[in-house]
C-alpha cells in the first residue's frame, strides 16, 4: 500500500463552517433553478442551497405523480461539503410526498444511480453533485426511468415547477426523515454487490489479476472508493493498489488546477501530477482515477504519461469491437467535440458513427436500443449499449485496466491506430468574450456560411448549427461553442495534416467569428 498521496495545498483556505452556513441560509437570493447539461449547479449560496434542492424535489414529486410514475427514487450524492444534507432534503420532501425513497447510507457514484435503474430497483433518482467542479459548488440533478440524463423537455418541466416553488416555498411539503422511515417511506439498501456483480459481464477481472503489472488506482476523493475496493476483494486484485482512501469535503489533498482551483478533473495533468508521477518513476504500469461523482475517467501509463481521453476512447472502442465485447451494437458515438479518429476506426470495420450534440443525454436513446459499441465524448466521459446510460468512470478505469493486462500499454496501442488511420491533432481553446457575442454566435445558422469555401487551405465540405457551429473540411474540422455558464467561447479543432495547420485553424475559427 502506497502512502496517501501529498498534493498541493491552495493558498485560500476554504471555511466549510461558512460555506455550511450558506447553503442553509444564503446571503441574497437565491437564482432560479437552471438544469445544464447535468443538472443544476453553482456555488454553495445563491448559486445553490437549500431551497434549491427542496424545490427540485418537490417538483420531482409533483411530476411523478401528474405522470403516475411508481416505484422508489433512489436519492444520494456523492462526498462533497453538502451532498448528505441535499440527498436528506430530498428525501424528506418525496416521503412528504408520500413517495417511497431508497436513501442509502453512503456516497454513491453517478453511474451506480444509472444502474439501479435500469435493474429496476429503482424508478428514478436524485443525485447531489457537481461532478468535478471546485469544493465550493453543488449540484442537483435527475435521472428518469431510462436511467440516462434527463432530456431537455423533462428539464424544462421540472425548472418550470422548481421555480414556482422557489416563489412559494409555502407549498412545499416535507416531513422528517424519522417520520419517514417508521411509515416506511424511506429505506436502505446495498448498491455495491449488484454493480460489481454485473460488472464482471464485460469486464475481464480474472486478466487484471493475473497480469504481471502493477495497476494503481485513486478515487480523488470521491464517492467510487468503496466501489474501488469492493472490486479489489471480489475478484482478488492484489497488483492493483488504492492509492489514496482520503475522503475530505475540502479536497485539500487534490494539486491545484491550471487556474489556481481545486478541480478534481482526472483528465487534467495538473490534479493527476501524482498519478503521473508514479508511471513515470515505474512504481506503477498504470494509474487510473475517477471524478468525485465517478462519471469520468483519466489514465496515466508508463510508456505515455498522461493519456488524453481521445486518445483513450479509440483504444477503448477498438478494443471492444475485436473482443465482441457488445453483442449486436453497429454503431460507434461521439460528441461533436470529439476525435474523428473514432470515425476512421468505424469505418475500417464496417460500423456505423453516431454524432451528436455535446452532453451524454444524446446517447441514452441508442445505449437502450444498445446501437453502441462504446459511447464516448472528448471529456472523459464513455459508457456501452448493455451497460449504464450514463457515463462511467468505474467502469472505463477497470477496461483501460484490462486492455492493459491483455494487450500492452495503451499510448502504444494508441500509435498502433494512428499509424493505420493517421495521426490526429488536437485541442481546446477557450476565447474570453461576452454575452452580446456569445448570443450572436449561438444564433448562427449553417446557411449564414454558403460562401464559405475554404479555410486553412482545405475546402469546406458542410457546415453543422446543431450545438454551436460546426465547419467540416477535408481533413480536418473545427467546432465554437458558447458556454453557457462563462463568458467564453470554446473553440475546438482537430487536423490530420499538421500541428501548424491546427495553429491555422484555430485562427481561422477567431477570424471568421469576429466578423
Amino acid at each position: 500500500m502506497v502512502s496517501e498521496l501529498a498534493g498541493t495545498l491552495t493558498k485560500q483556505k476554504i471555511d466549510t463552517n461558512a460555506l455550511r452556513e450558506q447553503f442553509f441560509k444564503p446571503q441574497g437570493t437565491p437564482v432560479p433553478v437552471k438544469f445544464g447539461t447535468s443538472g443544476h449547479r453553482g456555488s454553495l449560496g445563491t448559486g445553490f442551497c437549500a431551497l434549491h434542492a427542496r424545490a427540485i424535489a418537490q417538483a420531482v414529486a409533483r411530476i411523478h405523480k401528474e405522470q403516475n410514475i411508481t416505484g422508489p427514487i433512489l436519492v444520494g450524492g456523492d462526498t462533497r461539503l453538502m451532498s448528505r444534507d441535499t440527498a436528506d432534503i430530498c428525501a424528506e420532501v418525496l416521503a412528504g410526498n408520500g413517495l417511497p425513497v431508497i436513501l442509502p447510507d453512503m456516497p454513491l457514484p453517478t453511474p451506480v444511480f444509472s444502474f439501479e435503474i435500469i435493474s429496476g430497483r429503482a424508478s428514478a433518482s436524485l443525485n447531489g453533485t457537481a461532478s468535478h467542479n471546485p469544493p465550493q459548488d453543488m449540484g442537483l440533478k435527475y435521472n428518469p426511468s431510462n436511467g440516462g440524463p434527463a432530456d431537455a423537455s423533462l428539464t424544462s418541466l421540472i425548472e418550470k415547477y422548481a421555480n414556482e416553488y422557489m416563489a412559494h416555498p409555502e407549498e412545499i411539503k416535507s416531513v422528517s426523515l424519522e417520520e419517514a422511515r417508521q411509515q416506511g417511506l424511506v429505506r436502505g439498501t446495498d448498491v455495491i454487490t449488484p454493480y460489481i456483480t454485473a460488472l464482471a459481464k464485460f469486464i475481464d477481472f480474472k486478466a487484471i489479476a493475473q497480469s504481471p503489472l502493477k495497476f494503481a488506482v485513486h478515487p480523488l476523493g470521491g464517492s467510487s472508493l468503496a466501489f474501488y475496493e469492493a472490486i479489489k476483494a471480489k475478484y482478488h486484485l492484489d497488483n492493483v493498489d488504492i492509492v489514496s482512501k482520503v475522503q475530505d469535503p475540502t479536497f485539500y489533498f487534490i494539486p491545484i488546477d491550471h487556474d489556481g482551483k481545486i478541480r478534481m478533473d482526472p483528465s487534467s495533468k495538473y490534479p493527476m501530477s501524482p498519478l503521473i508521477k508514479f508511471v513515470e518513476d515505474g512504481t506503477y504500469d498504470f494509474a487510473g482515477a475517477s471524478d468525485p461523482d465517478a462519471d469520468r475517467f483519466g489514465c496515466a501509463t508508463k510508456e505515455g504519461g498522461l493519456i488524453a481521453p481521445n486518445h483513450a476512447l479509440c483504444v477503448m472502442a477498438d478494443y471492444l469491437y475485436r473482443h465482441n465485447k457488445v453483442r449486436d451494437a453497429h454503431s460507434i458515438g461521439r460528441t461533436l467535440g470529439t476525435t474523428s479518429l473514432l470515425d476512421r476506426i468505424a469505418a475500417s470495420y464496417g460500423l456505423k458513427l453516431d454524432e451528436v450534440n455535446v452532453g451524454f443525454k444524446y446517447f441514452v436513446e441508442g445505449i437502450v436500443k444498445r446501437e453502441y459499441i462504446l459511447a464516448g465524448e472528448e471529456s472523459a466521459g464513455m459508457s456501452v449499449s448493455g451497460w449504464t446510460p450514463e457515463k462511467d468512470g468505474i467502469f472505463a478505469v477497470c477496461l483501460l485496466m484490462e486492455i492493459m493486462a491483455t494487450e500492452g500499454d495503451i499510448a502504444g496501442l494508441y500509435n498502433k491506430l494512428t499509424a493505420k488511420h493517421g495521426t490526429p491533432y488536437y485541442t481546446r481553446v477557450d476565447v474570453p468574450t461576452d454575452e452580446e457575442t456569445k448570443k450572436r454566435v449561438k444564433g448562427l445558422k449553417a446557411a449564414d456560411f454558403e460562401t464559405l469555401h475554404q479555410v486553412a487551405g482545405e475546402k469546406v465540405t458542410r457546415v453543422r448549427d446543431t450545438d454551436g457551429i460546426k465547419v467540416y473540411l477535408q481533413s480536418s474540422w473545427f467546432l465554437v461553442r458558447p458556454s453557457g455558464t462563462e463568458n467564453i467561447l470554446k473553440i475546438y479543432a482537430e487536423t490530420f495534416v499538421s500541428p501548424k495547420h491546427l495553429d491555422g485553424l484555430i485562427e481561422a475559427a477567431k477570424n471568421l467569428l469576429a466578423k
